[in-house]
């Protein structure tokens, strides 16, 4: 199976002024742990995890005044639609991450998570005879 397979066709994009606040409020009612943050002014393309804003809330910062981009990474591994999920899953597992914005054309086309690619693999295991 490919990344293309598995992935999540709902990018959900925001600015880098959205507080922190904003982007729990914004993934939680799309149910994504992760957001896309288009930044042209640092370089394009980043990402801002629920683990990010959970580290933030954790060191007791304000999530109404912290903004996404003091907390989004921006050394990002992409992954393009053609990737293997094998190849996807190992380069979470390798840089210790649960998210791979999919690119196509330098465009962001969907994310694919960890569950995504547990929830295409799962079947395919319960298929296999014991």
């Amino acid at each position: 199976m490919l990344v293309r397979d598995a992935m999540s066709t709902v990018v959900l994009t925001i600015g880098p002024t959205h507080t922190l606040r904003q982007a729990a409020a914004l993934m939680s009612a799309r149910r994504v742990g992760a957001a896309v943050v288009l930044d042209p002014d640092a370089g394009g393309i980043g990402i801002l995890t629920e683990r990010d804003i959970l580290n933030s809330v954790g060191l007791g910062q304000d999530p109404d005044t912290e903004h996404a981009h003091a907390h989004t990474t921006t050394d990002v591994v992409f992954a393009a639609p053609s990737w293997t999920l094998e190849g996807a899953a190992q380069a979470m597992a390798h840089g210790g991450f649960r998210h791979l914005i999919v690119l196509d054309h330098d465009e962001p086309v969907g994310i694919v998570s960890v569950r995504d690619i547990i929830g295409c693999w799962a079947p395919l295991r319960q298929q296999i005879p014991a």
